[in-house]
């Protein structure tokens, strides 16, 4: 079943965001720099990333490193 409607779906347009990890946590997840000061937490189960790799992030986690 098709749920979008138009020529736009939600699903299909989201973006991945490219943040700054500044601490790494326990399971798997990682405080990130979202810009603007603000902080939040996503999870870095899929990426091998250290304090300092810019990650891109997709609805909370983590889904490749950027170079």
């Amino acid at each position: 079943m098709n749920h979008c409607s138009d020529d736009h779906c939600v699903t299909c347009s989201d973006e991945a965001v490219a943040v700054r990890v500044v601490r790494l946590r326990d399971g798997d997840l990682a405080d990130v720099d979202v810009g603007g000061g603000r902080i939040e937490e996503v999870s870095v189960a899929l990426v091998d990333a250290e304090v300092g790799d810019v990650i891109l992030v997709h609805a909370k986690e983590a889904i490749g490193l950027v170079p």
